[in-house]
């Protein structure tokens, strides 16, 4: 994997966390309502 890649994939982490975040700082405000979060998952198989 190239270190562009690896930077690309750091971001998607990143990104998703921040959603994360973003999700458990609104809930606690908000316990009442039902929230959906939507992440995009892509699995690879990789053999040694």
């Amino acid at each position: 994997m190239k270190t562009t890649e690896k930077i690309a994939n750091a971001k998607k982490r990143i990104d998703e966390l921040e959603r994360l975040i973003k999700y458990w700082n609104d809930s606690d405000d908000d316990h009442d309502e039902a929230k959906i979060v939507n992440f995009t998952v892509k699995i690879e198989n990789n053999v040694a």
